[in-house]
């Protein structure tokens, strides 16, 4: 079944969780993440159907207008992205490694459904913004064309965002690397 993510950034940390309360009780969303992205911003990351996201997002808009930075609402993302995002991916430490970062969360999780959409891979990790100063980062593992092709997709799609931090492809990744990440 496909679903939609939700996310939206706060300039208060304060109002950010008030929003986050708002957002739960507004429509049948699921909360994925909530919390301080950087010094003095908060995230909301929600999912569900495209309906209630959407519903969920407007009424936070609405309500706390004044402190909303940035929203996105994106529809029929890969399952593999929901499970990423929830941390419970179950790709191997194995094949070509690919990293795409980007200098948002929303444009992390998108570039990340466009890449897995875009070939046959798999995603290895996706973090975005606590620790990373806002920043998104994934990693897709796969055969080296795959991750080639699912990679440049992503990247495409960020940079086409101006959002694109940077990206690599490692074709073949030291034992001790897999065993870092």
């Amino acid at each position: 079944m496909f679903k939609s993510v939700g996310v939206i950034e706060l300039k208060s940390i304060p109002k950010g969780v008030e929003a986050t309360d708002a957002a739960l009780k507004s429509a049948g969303v699921e909360m994925v993440s909530a919390h301080p992205a950087c010094p003095g911003k908060y995230e909301i990351i929600l999912t569900g159907s495209i309906s209630n996201v959407q519903a969920a997002v407007d009424h936070v808009r609405a309500k706390f207008e004044n402190y909303v930075i940035d929203s996105s609402v994106m529809g029929r993302i890969d399952e593999q992205v929901i499970s990423a995002l929830f941390g419970t991916q179950t790709s191997e430490k194995t094949g070509s490694l690919g990293l795409v970062e980007t200098f948002s969360a929303a444009t992390a999780i998108k570039a990340a459904d466009v890449a897995v959409k875009t070939a046959k891979v798999g995603i290895f990790d996706l973090r975005v913004s606590r620790g990373m100063g806002g920043k998104g980062v994934f990693m897709l593992t796969g055969e080296v064309g795959d991750v080639t092709a699912a990679v440049e997709a992503g990247a495409n799609y960020a940079k086409t965002s101006g959002m694109l931090s940077s990206y690599s492809i490692i074709a073949a990744p030291h034992e001790e690397l897999w065993d870092q990440i």
